[in-house]
């Protein structure tokens, strides 16, 4: 079975559940250490420092959701939080699992659990928003998978060229994926 196939035998109502033992929870500050390890670890997301990954389990754990295995060790995680000036946006700053996880649906599973979660909690999602370097093709998989899931339209846009960065030879542009969610999501 595929890995899209295993994701969709999973799925209720829409949304993918964990795989196996794992359980969605939200992160707090003991988590930060892990979170980076696990950014880290997955050699695609540009690394934050050790302190951005504690100040987010702090500030924005309602906003954000870690998979944790049977010890309660967390194994993936996606971070975000509601734009101020768009509080129906919910952006997802990053989304990373284990190594010996990744291929399972966490990612998938995370996303659509902190979507409704955040749907449930504070209403009006109208929309995720995420960044994604060209070349990265298990990312745009995950939110195109993600995007025809749930019936919304995906559209895409260079949100930052390179040249915004202070190191612009060093770091390719950020493309905005925007999902626009159905009504009643």
């Amino acid at each position: 079975m595929t890995t899209a196939l295993a994701d969709l035998a999973r799925s209720r109502s829409g949304f993918l559940e964990l795989p196996g033992e794992l359980r969605l929870d939200r992160p707090d500050v003991g988590d930060g250490a892990s979170l980076w390890r696990i950014a880290r670890d997955s050699e695609a997301l540009d690394l934050n420092s050790p302190y951005s990954y504690l100040l987010w389990c702090r500030d924005f754990a309602a906003t954000s959701a870690v998979a944790r295995d049977t010890s309660g060790r967390p194994v993936g995680f996606v971070s975000g939080y509601r734009r101020p000036e768009a509080p129906g946006t919910l952006f997802i700053w990053q989304v990373a699992v284990d190594k010996a996880l990744r291929g399972q649906g966490v990612a998938a599973a995370l996303l659509d659990g902190l979507s409704a979660r955040e749907a449930q909690r504070r209403g009006n999602l109208r929309c995720l928003e995420t960044t994604i370097e060209p070349g990265n093709t298990a990312s745009e998989r995950l939110f195109t998978s993600y995007a025809d899931r749930h019936g919304a339209s995906l559209t895409r846009e260079v949100l930052f060229e390179p040249g915004r960065f202070p190191e612009s030879d060093a770091h390719a542009a950020e493309v905005l994926h925007r999902i626009t969610l159905p009504p009643g999501f």
